[in-house]
């Protein structure tokens, strides 16, 4: 399992990529390959968008691009890839992986964007932002990035959904994702134990996790808290030292709202480091 959070630190490094290190400006050059990409790119709180449809079509030649307007989803096809982008969603799907965007996919006209550096993870394609040239290099690789399979245990997507669920089922996603990092960053703390599982069941200070006293663990949980758990087991992280949440207004007195440092409140849950 710890090797799972090792690649924090390689997510964060790309994220920094997303974030234009210039002023910004309506317009970044991207090249693919040398080549310079002609498709439309925006900026939207400093992330660089390029249009799904010409992206795709520009990184795989025979890629094949269809979209469903009940759903306001873009389907993308090759022999090496499934991605599927949804307006409005902050992540896309890659060969069954789920790749989050804090800032997201949008529809403008008549086209939808997503972030460029989500886009060449999901083609398997290597991205670095160049100063010289004042943009993104994309140099093509593997075609599409691993599927799911090879990255995914079943039982730890399983316990983490579960839970994610029974903690935050009704919460935003990313109040879901907080979640799963509370419970990923125990894992990876010499603390506490080393599975998902066993810091879910830990009781060496009590019970730590109220649903699995009251039964809720095992309730099969929502599309979104399985979303969020392989959002999660991607690595990304709100932040990689919070290991305590808990709601205020049903525990106002609780040791760690009196002891531990606030980090954030994302729905109505408080997150503590």
């Amino acid at each position: 399992m710890k090797k799972l959070i090792s690649v924090l630190l390689f997510l964060v490094i790309l994220s920094s990529l997303a974030v234009i290190p210039t002023a910004a400006s309506s317009w970044v050059k991207v090249t693919i390959d040398g080549e310079s990409y002609e498709g439309t790119t925006q900026i939207r709180n400093n992330t660089t968008y390029v249009g799904i449809r010409h992206f795709s079509t520009e990184m795989y030649k025979g890629a094949k691009v269809s979209y469903n307007s009940s759903t306001r989803t873009i389907t993308v096809k090759t022999d090496k890839l499934t991605l599927v982008c949804k307006d409005g969603a902050n992540y896309i799907e890659a060969n069954g992986r789920y790749l989050y965007t804090e800032t997201p996919i949008y529809m403008s006209g008549g086209r939808m964007y997503a972030p460029v550096i989500l886009l060449a993870r999901a083609f398997g394609a290597k991205i670095s932002w160049s100063d010289t040239m004042g943009g993104f290099k994309i140099t093509r690789s593997t075609g599409g990035i691993a599927n799911s399979r090879s990255v995914y245990r079943d039982d730890e997507v399983l316990w983490l959904s579960r839970i994610i669920n029974a903690e935050s089922g009704g919460e935003p996603l990313r109040g879901k994702i907080a979640v799963g990092n509370v419970i990923l960053n125990r894992v990876r703390s010499s603390s506490y134990p080393n599975t998902i599982y066993g810091v879910i069941f830990d009781k060496r200070y009590g019970v730590q996790f109220s649903p699995t006293s009251n039964g809720t663990i095992y309730n099969t949980p929502n599309e979104e808290s399985i979303i969020a758990a392989k959002i999660c087991l991607e690595g990304y992280s709100i932040n990689d030292k919070i290991i305590y949440f808990v709601n205020p207004r049903k525990a106002p007195n609780s040791w760690v709202v009196k002891n531990r440092p606030h980090f954030a409140t994302i729905g109505n849950h408080a997150f503590y480091l």
